[in-house]
């Protein structure tokens, strides 16, 4: 895939009401646009994902894979609040000349939508074939297609949601205690709050992932006294994180996932909102998915008018979307190519 930035040089508003004077999105492409113009597959990542797909969904995006550079003109943006390429909180802020830290504005699900909506419009696509998303991506992918302004022919849901649950908020919470907790991240300085990040990693693998896929891969014999092999694996998710991310993008990035909620700012409840959908829709849900359970994807296939919903049996939990590429595969291949 090739890196690009687009910078978009105008005021930017928020939904909180503030403004970014200027933002820049940074973003992977691969392929060419077709002469129909019809060949798009935008792909909207998660959490603390970039926008090169070919890295993280493997299988699914390649040279040779379902979704392939011959073939398709792929598109990922990172969003903004992520620390891979867009504007985020250790960028500059115009007014002060210093990196925003910890004044950098609250942002939400929707403002990045907005954006990924100007990245489109400079890159003239009117027209998307397939949206994609799981997680915060597939959040993004709903606010992203109920704009309404760039036609998405085919929509694919994985393990996500059309509002974010108090059960989610209460993790995400948790590890923004952790991040506050760590006095660094008050310092704002590049590294502020990495102790607080490691901690807030390992919280959040406990979401991601089952009790069953720990005692299969984490287990210890009967003689270990310390030193546990889950206790290591924790450890090494929260370090692995702390050294590509930061503390400053994590704790917006989780606020933003907080606010998601389709029907905020539309005159109608959820299930209309859903219902206001006009692309052919897959929904694909995790069975043993304890962050965003199966019923929450159940729920948008029923409301959405032409959707279908398919659960993917896995021992993996959250990360099951990210995981079981095969099974997957198969399944979005039946809903795209036939």
């Amino acid at each position: 895939m090739n890196y690009y930035q687009y910078n978009y040089s105008q005021p930017f508003e928020l939904e909180c009401g503030k403004t970014l004077n200027n933002i820049t999105i940074g973003y992977h492409t691969a392929g060419k646009l077709n002469k129909n113009k019809d060949n798009v597959i935008w792909v909207c990542h998660a959490l603390t994902a970039n926008s090169d797909v070919f890295d993280w969904w493997n299988g699914l995006f390649g040279e040779s894979d379902l979704f392939n550079p011959n073939d398709h003109f792929i598109v990922c943006a990172n969003v903004i609040g992520s620390n891979y390429g867009s504007t985020n909180p250790l960028s500059i802020n115009s007014e002060t000349n210093k990196a925003f830290f910890r004044e950098f504005p609250l942002i939400t699900i929707k403002d990045m939508a907005n954006a990924h909506q100007l990245l489109a419009e400079y890159l003239e696509i009117q027209e998307i074939n397939l949206l994609i998303g799981g997680s915060l991506g597939g959040q993004q992918a709903l606010e992203f297609t109920l704009l309404n302004k760039i036609k998405v022919n085919n929509l694919v849901l994985l393990a996500t949601n059309a509002v974010h649950s108090p059960w989610g908020i209460a993790f995400n919470e948790s590890q923004r205690l952790s991040i506050e907790a760590d006095s660094s991240f008050y310092e704002d300085t590049i590294d502020g709050g990495n102790n607080g990040l490691i901690a807030a990693r390992t919280i959040a693998m406990l979401s991601y992932r089952t009790a069953e896929i720990y005692d299969l891969k984490q287990k210890d014999d009967n003689g270990t006294l310390n030193h546990f092999k889950a206790s290591s694996y924790q450890k090494y998710q929260g370090t692995k994180l702390a050294n590509r991310f930061n503390a400053y993008s994590y704790w917006y990035l989780s606020k933003a996932m907080d606010s998601h909620n389709i029907a905020r700012g539309r005159e109608a409840d959820v299930k209309n909102v859903l219902s206001t959908i006009k692309a052919k829709t897959k929904v694909i849900g995790i069975s043993s998915d304890i962050l965003f359970p199966p019923n929450e994807q159940e729920f948008i296939a029923n409301h959405i008018p032409n959707a279908s919903f398919h659960i993917v049996d896995s021992i993996y939990g959250h990360d099951g979307f990210l995981v079981e590429i095969d099974v997957i595969k198969e399944i979005i291949k039946d809903f795209v190519f036939v």
